[in-house]
């Protein structure tokens, strides 16, 4: 059974920093594309940045860009994203999703290509 499990999340204030972990249990970790996404209340929930397997290779979607940072420990079955200059906007309930899709350079911001899902760890930022 493969379950991402996300921690690191919390109550920061505006411009201050956060670094929001998830652990994968189950199947070899760099088997997995990896990718976050994050829910506002009200909202849909919208992509935030993406991994390839090896890692060498990262996307971002423009609110995260220049701000955040995604990263992943292979040896550690762990994915990171380091979160500055945090924003209220940033509010919102983060997920980490795992592919099985593609080679080891697929990277993708579609959360229907992700296989699995973590439960989600809340992240409040204030003004």
């Amino acid at each position: 059974q493969v379950q991402p499990v996300e921690s690191g999340g919390g109550l920061v204030q505006a411009g201050g920093s956060l670094r929001v972990s998830c652990v994968v249990s189950g199947r070899t970790f760099n088997n997995y594309a990896m990718g976050w996404f994050r829910q506002a209340p009200g909202k849909e929930r919208e992509f935030v940045a993406a991994i390839s397997r090896s890692g060498g290779r990262t996307y971002y979607a423009g609110s995260a860009k220049g701000r955040f940072t995604i990263s992943r420990d292979n040896a550690k079955n762990t994915l990171y994203l380091q979160m500055n200059s945090l924003k209220p906007e940033d509010t919102a309930v983060y997920y980490c999703a795992a592919s099985v899709r593609g080679d080891s350079s697929y990277v993708t911001p579609l959360p229907t290509m992700y296989n699995y899902w973590g439960q989600g760890t809340q992240v409040t930022v204030s003004s």
